[in-house]
């Protein structure tokens, strides 16, 4: 697993299980990075011969694990349970971490929709509304649209005590390649109208929409974000808002919690979370699954009964986990600690994921490198999105 929060929740309620069952659960916690590396030689181990008893599947690797047979269905499992309910998950959940070509193969664990996070004691500051609406004779509100997200955020750079160097910056952003960057860029296309790949798997990456929003994405890096983040990754770009030096950020929805721990942060209690603008931001998730590799089918199915219980997966959420079930997300507990989960329930659902293709990872690689070249300067945009798309199509299943 990887070692973000969720995980962490996890392994918080672990003992529970234990003392249920009388198992015992070894979890591997891994950085991503080296994740996919070690589960593909224990994944074509062989029937019973892999070292993973129950593994979570990133939504970039659903078509890859899948095409090459590495996953159990758990369809007949499903059908002869008494405790997992399908009708609970968020149908954008298990259409990316839940099915694939009409047999599920996963239950959804957790979502990492992405949305817009800022600082709302900026946005209601009096003299920041006056300097704003001077200046572009309009009231200040929440953007609509990708245009006008870069426009706030170029506006919300500025220097606040007067030393002649700027001490918040509009936007937080994430340019390091390929993840980071390529995932954060989605954001900036989807919202614009733009998308990689139709529901078919073709190319329908459009030219001029795709300039279009790599144009402003790198407008917005250039310009609104602090001088180091085209090598920021996650880490940098979460450090610069939780140490109040950035009034907003396009990330993953459960930094909410993170960032409103003392902890951890210096602007708790001053964030809030909306849509991305435009109100198509990128959706990621993770899913419980079985490999065929797995020696222990059984006792693997039993924890993933156990972990999406209503009860765990409740628990959870009250930590701060990011859920994929209604019941959670509506839950009046979970809603009095985390009201914004209500809007974050309507994020996930309008989200649009990754393409559902098996070289998706290379996929990504494309996009950083494209994007991370424009940034430089050493491609245009123009030759940045054209290059997208004659490798999306090179890359495509057929």
């Amino acid at each position: 697993m990887e070692g973000v929060p969720d995980t962490d929740y996890v392994q918080a309620q672990l003992s529970k299980f234990e003392e249920e069952t009388g198992a015992k659960v070894n979890i591997e916690v891994l950085n991503y990075a080296l994740m996919h590396e070690k589960l593909v030689p224990q994944l074509t181990a062989g029937a019973g011969k892999g070292s993973y008893d129950l593994i979570v599947v990133d939504n970039y690797w659903v078509a890859e694990f899948n095409r090459a047979g590495w996953l159990m269905a758990l369809d007949d499992k499903i059908a002869a349970s008494k405790k997992v309910k399908m009708d609970v998950y968020l149908p954008s959940m298990l259409e990316m971490v839940g099915t694939y070509q009409g047999k599920t193969y996963m239950l959804p664990f957790y979502n990492y929709a992405m949305a817009l996070v800022y600082r709302n004691d900026i946005f209601t500051d009096p003299a920041v509304q006056e300097a704003y609406k001077a200046k572009y004779g309009k009231d200040l509100a929440l953007p609509t649209s990708i245009p006008e997200y870069v426009e706030l955020a170029k506006f919300m750079t500025r220097d606040t005590n007067g030393d002649g160097t700027v001490d918040v910056y509009g936007a937080s952003m994430q340019g390091l390649r390929p993840d980071p960057t390529a995932m954060e860029f989605l954001n900036y296309l989807y919202s614009m109208g733009g998308l990689l790949y139709d529901v078919e798997g073709n190319v329908v990456l459009d030219q001029k929409v795709g300039v279009e929003a790599l144009n402003y994405y790198v407008d917005a890096m250039k310009n609104a974000a602090p001088p180091g983040a085209p090598s920021y990754g996650f880490d940098e770009a979460f450090a610069t808002v939780a140490q109040g030096n950035a009034f907003s950020y396009i990330t993953y929805n459960w930094m909410v919690p993170v960032l409103n721990d003392p902890e951890q942060s210096q602007v708790v209690d001053k964030m809030k979370v909306t849509a991305v603008p435009g109100g198509a931001g990128l959706l990621g998730g993770w899913g419980w699954a079985i490999p065929n590799s797995s020696a222990n089918p059984d006792a693997a199915w039993a924890f993933i009964e156990w972990v999406e219980s209503f009860e765990i997966a409740k628990e959870r959420a009250l930590l701060g986990g990011a859920p994929t079930r209604s019941d959670v997300f509506q839950d009046k507990d979970v809603l009095a600690k985390y009201p914004h989960y209500s809007d974050v329930e309507k994020i996930v659902g309008d989200s649009i994921m990754f393409p559902m293709q098996s070289r998706a990872p290379q996929i990504v690689e494309v996009l950083g490198r494209v994007i991370s070249e424009t940034i430089a300067g050493s491609m245009t945009s123009e030759a940045a999105i054209q290059e997208l798309i004659t490798e999306c199509e090179n890359l495509r299943d057929k």
